[in-house]
């Protein structure tokens, strides 16, 4: 895929990408997240949760695995070349895409600039059900929100300008991973061994390595199938939509 070029005052493209939890990221994205990076575009991560419910340790006290969880995101990033990492610090499991949510993520947005945000789909998946987390839906639903309309209109939460200086930004493009109705697709062959890494880093939330790298392979080769590339080739599919 050609990566689409945006002018900028500084002649850095910068991405954004906005999820629920950590390892969201690492599952549905990391491809395509090294590739940027490779490719001298900036990429910031903004995590609504730390995701202080996941995992089944019931001896590990829910802020000490928030601290963990933290840190095996911010692992995870650097093995696709991301340091710039935001968390919001919502109660994992307990997301709503409320107008405090959006001002979160559009103040995120304006400090960023970005010229893509990733998130996830608001719309719930009957075909994979487990991509439909609460969480993942008021997640997606927030930050299209805070894409259009919230971090471009200065009378929205006028707090960001008033008192944060932030003007306001408008994103030119918003993606979102998804397979029904995907319109682009990144080739991540070179880089799926990075995000396998990315992934692995999470170590709290991974039980059965071997099983997962096996799921990973079968999705990604399957996503390369539907775009149309050839037997070898892993992809990650995506739904773009030009927010201007």
């Amino acid at each position: 895929m050609e990566i689409p070029e945006f002018a900028t005052d500084d002649g850095v493209e910068r991405v954004l990408v906005v999820v629920a939890h950590p390892d969201d990221i690492d599952f549905g994205m990391a491809g395509s997240v090294a590739t940027w990076s490779d490719a001298g575009i900036e990429v910031t991560y903004c995590l609504v949760t730390s995701g202080d419910a996941g995992g089944n340790d019931r001896t590990l006290a829910r802020a000490d695995m928030a601290v963990l969880r933290e840190e095996e995101q911010t692992m995870a990033a650097k093995q696709v070349g991301v340091s710039d990492l935001r968390f919001l610090h919502y109660p994992d499991g307990r997301v709503e895409a409320t107008l405090e949510l959006r001002r979160d993520i559009s103040r995120v947005i304006r400090q960023v600039q970005p010229q893509r945000v990733l998130s996830m789909s608001p719309e719930r998946m009957w075909d994979r059900i487990y991509a439909s987390h609460p969480d993942h839906l008021a997640s997606g639903e927030a930050t299209v929100a805070a894409v259009y309309p919230d971090s471009r209109n200065p009378f929205a939460h006028p707090e960001l300008l008033a008192d944060d200086d932030l003007e306001p930004w408008t994103v030119p493009q918003m993606w979102m991973p998804i397979r029904g109705g995907a319109n682009t697709y990144v080739d991540i062959t070179d880089n799926f061994d990075r995000k396998i890494a990315a992934l692995l880093s999470h170590v709290s939330q991974i039980p059965d390595v071997e099983r997962i790298e096996a799921m990973l392979r079968e999705w990604a080769a399957g996503n390369a199938k539907m775009a149309g590339l050839p037997d070898g080739r892993y992809a990650e599919l995506f739904r773009a939509v030009d927010t201007r």
